[in-house]
């Protein structure tokens, strides 16, 4: 297949371009509309047959769904909308701006209205706001005959049927959950729970963020996992590829915060060049102010510069190790966090393993220093005078001091942050390196007051 599917420079018409998505994926036709502005890709969707529009419109790769459904006359939009998988569109709504929202929700059947509401009442984070309410349950004292027969009855108003979840017929608890292949292979005339597994089910709360759900995925290789309420009633399911969309989603959204920019809410491409400012502004005017610090810490060594000159040349060296250290921990503790490897608990655990590392790195950073202002001062490449050595040690016993303090601060940001109530991604590479930066250049000018105490300085 080629990059589009309709030829893009073929004058606009709607009719004709539906009819040409006639036969293609609908993953395929959701990149094509959402490589259109919204208008013209919600005229093409609504010269679509409603099935697959709505395939199209419930494909995770597409990122302008609910401006397409806002845009189409609302009795039309109400009617994909109530095709579509619950979750699916309450995520249509949670995304979709005002009076679009309430006019379409106005206009949806009362079952969905009423489950898509109970959806969008969870926190976004939560495991409930993303599951789906559309699963295969049945009482535990029917046969698997009659499991299979209803499995044939509302497959097609299912989202899933990896798994038949068995209830109490009387507390209408969940009891157990049988595959389809367990399913299959039982005999017709037997009781469904003698297809199950002789475990209790695993199951999550609808409270629970978003994170657990995919640890427990992963760890126990479930195709989907049943949410259950505080009674244990069953209230919905969430599947792997829900966990892979909201997983994608959120590392998006994290490595963005990496790089110092507020999470982008829609593709590079159709961000508004003022919604990119109003993204990037804030941030960058937040390290621009701490830097600050950085030229109030310069200030304070002023008259160390002035004696000594040659001092200056290191500063970005330093600063950058610190930085760059600081960073690293950052990155690895983030990281371990969101996978459970380790707890708020285990800081002190943290520490003590951080300590020892930085102080190595900085040793090995430290000599690498050590060396190449030996080397340059002994082939000629430059002179740093007659205190050479001093200037070196001074670099060296530095780099380990900053290092080891960029290590520390990097890995204990996360831990405070999430302490705190906050996103440990919010503990970024660029504010990590500037709160380093000001600390690199006390420890700096703090040991080469030390070091070069009567000679230099």
């Amino acid at each position: 297949m080629q990059d589009t599917i309709f030829d893009t420079n073929a004058p606009f018409d709607a009719a004709v371009l539906a009819q040409s998505f006639a036969g293609e994926r609908p993953a395929d036709i959701a990149d094509a509309l959402d490589a259109l502005d919204g208008e013209e890709a919600a005229a093409i969707v609504a010269h679509l047959p409603p099935e697959l529009a709505v395939d199209a419109l419930e494909q995770s790769g597409i990122d302008g769904a609910d401006e397409i459904i806002a845009l189409l006359p609302r009795a039309h939009g109400a009617t994909l909308l109530d095709a579509m998988s619950a979750d699916r569109a309450a995520d249509m709504f949670r995304a979709m701006e005002e009076p679009a929202c309430s006019e379409l929700l106005a206009l949806v059947q009362p079952d969905v209205r009423k489950t898509v509401e109970g959806l969008l009442a969870y926190p976004e984070s939560s495991v409930g706001a993303y599951m789906t309410t559309e699963f295969v349950a049945v009482p535990a004292d029917w046969t698997v005959a009659q499991v299979l027969h209803h499995i044939r009855m509302v497959e097609r108003t299912r989202e899933t049927v990896y798994s038949v979840y068995v209830t109490d017929p009387a507390k209408h608890s969940l009891v157990a959950a049988v595959t389809l292949r367990r399913l299959i292979s039982a005999d017709p005339n037997a009781n469904v729970l003698t297809a199950a597994p002789h475990r209790k089910p695993l199951t999550i709360g609808a409270q629970e963020r978003q994170e657990e759900a995919a640890r427990l995925i992963s760890k126990y290789d479930l195709l989907a996992i049943p949410v259950t309420d505080n009674r244990q009633h069953l209230i919905g399911i969430v599947t792997v590829d829900d966990v892979i969309d909201s997983m994608v989603e959120r590392q998006t959204a994290e490595v963005q915060r990496f790089g110092g920019v507020e999470a982008l809410d829609e593709p590079y491409l159709r961000m508004s060049f003022w919604a990119m400012i109003r993204k990037r502004a804030g941030w960058l005017c937040a390290l621009f102010l701490s830097e600050m610090l950085t030229a109030s810490a310069m200030q304070g060594f002023e008259g160390e510069l002035e004696k000594a000159i040659v001092l200056t040349l290191f500063i970005p060296l330093i600063m950058s190790s610190g930085g760059n250290s600081g960073s690293q921990a950052t990155s690895l503790l983030i990281r371990a966090l969101a996978l459970r490897e380790i707890e708020l608990r285990d800081w002190w655990r943290v520490a003590l393993r951080e300590l020892p590392t930085g102080i190595m790195l900085g040793a090995i950073l430290g000599v690498i220093g050590i060396v190449r202002i030996t080397l340059w001062q002994k082939f000629h490449i430059y002179d740093y005078g007659v205190h050479w050595p001093l200037v070196a040690l001074t670099v060296g016993t530095a780099l380990v001091g900053i290092v080891t303090f960029g290590s520390l601060v990097g890995s204990m940001l996360p831990f405070g942050l999430q302490r705190l109530g906050f996103d440990p991604a919010s503990a970024s590479a660029p504010f990590v390196a500037t709160l380093v930066d000001v600390t690199g250049l006390v420890i700096y000018f703090g040991v080469a007051a030390i070091i070069l105490h009567g000679t230099l300085l």
